[in-house]
């Protein structure tokens, strides 16, 4: 078996508050190999984004491993943690996160221009994706214009845009109402299953999480 795009040993995660210690995950493992799509099944509060938050390098004060592509990310340094995070991630989020004022097509161009690529590379990139998950007609139009469900498969293609080994997402339909979010939950692994990436898919709800190849329940920040 190849070695696994995301795997974390001992992970834990504490806070304190008022002199009490509140363990929010404790010795998570977990492993993820190539073009697995993984359901992070859980209540509110259960540590999911938790989880998301430290597997895609967003914060510190962790305690444990996390290897990303053959690479521990504990080793490194700031700059080298950005690198890892910009190269091997994509992020899905409950809300798109669209920057307002840049259309459809541009909003999947900024993070490949940022990870270098050429505008026209990125450009057909872009498109291709957007074709893809039915926005064709909609390339042009910005955010405010779109519905929810089109929002978020702009997100979605964002998320792919660099062609990176595993995405995280975080509730990435729960925004949007139950057929909304059946179709657009649909594209989105048929996307990430036609682009050979992995995916790590944090949700609540037990009907969505059916559809992944495996499922992987938080309980009180214990991985069951």
């Amino acid at each position: 078996m190849s070695e696994p795009v995301l795997e974390t040993r001992g992970l834990k995660r504490s806070f304190t508050q008022g002199g009490v210690t509140i363990e929010v995950l404790r010795d998570v493992n977990l492993a993820v190999q190539p073009g697995e799509i993984v359901a992070l099944l859980g209540p509110s509060g259960s540590g999911k984004s938790t989880l998301l938050q430290a597997v895609g390098l967003l914060e510190g004060g962790f305690e444990g491993s996390i290897r990303i592509a053959g690479r521990e990310a504990s080793t490194l340094d700031d700059d080298g943690r950005t690198a890892l995070r910009r190269d091997t991630l994509g992020f899905v989020y409950q809300f798109h996160h669209l920057l307002p004022d840049f259309d459809a097509l541009e909003n999947v161009l900024l993070p490949q221009i940022i990870h270098g690529t050429d505008d026209v590379t990125a450009r057909a990139r872009a498109t291709q994706l957007l074709d893809k998950l039915g926005l064709a007609e909609r390339r042009g139009h910005r955010p405010a214009k779109l519905s929810g469900g089109e929002q978020q498969r702009v997100a979605v293609a964002r998320a792919l845009a660099n062609r990176p080994p595993l995405v995280l997402a975080d509730e990435p339909t729960g925004n949007l109402d139950e057929v909304t979010a059946d179709r657009v939950l649909a594209e989105f692994l048929a996307l990430v299953r036609g682009e050979g990436s992995a995916a790590l898919i944090a949700t609540h709800n037990e009907r969505l999480a059916a559809k992944m190849d495996r499922v992987v329940r938080l309980h009180e920040g214990v991985l069951e």
